[in-house]
């Protein structure tokens, strides 16, 4: 690494920490997402839950606007699943974004770390 000109050095270097601090934020993003699907997933699963636990022969609305809609239950059971399907497939795609992600932080960390620790003692 000595043999670089400083400053062709101090561009390695903020590229590299660029690349660390757009990482973290698009990972914080993520986890955040992650989140906010996991919590719909769970109100979605209650949502299944009580459901499957009425009779069959109660009346079931959907929420359409500022009106609701009565709906057939099979109709609405399908939908729920549809829908739980979605966000798990969200969820699941948003772990391996968060994963890639956390890879590409830690190389830039290690990078880092490599240059710093090659760098001469003066």
């Amino acid at each position: 690494m000595s043999t670089l000109p400083d400053d062709t050095l101090r561009k390695i270097l903020i590229q590299i920490q660029q690349t660390a601090i757009q990482s973290q934020r698009a990972l914080s993003m993520t986890r955040q997402q992650v989140a906010t699907k996991e919590r719909e997933r769970r109100i979605l699963q209650l949502t299944i839950d009580e459901i499957g636990s009425m009779e069959g022969d109660v009346k079931l609305y959907k929420g359409v606007g500022k009106m609701f809609m009565m709906m057939p239950r099979p109709v609405m059971e399908k939908d729920l699943k549809s829908q739980e399907k979605g966000l798990t497939d969200d969820i699941n795609s948003l772990n391996k974004k968060s994963k890639y992600l956390e890879k590409q932080f830690n190389d830039s960390q290690s990078q880092l770390r490599d240059i710093f620790h090659s760098a001469p003692k003066s």
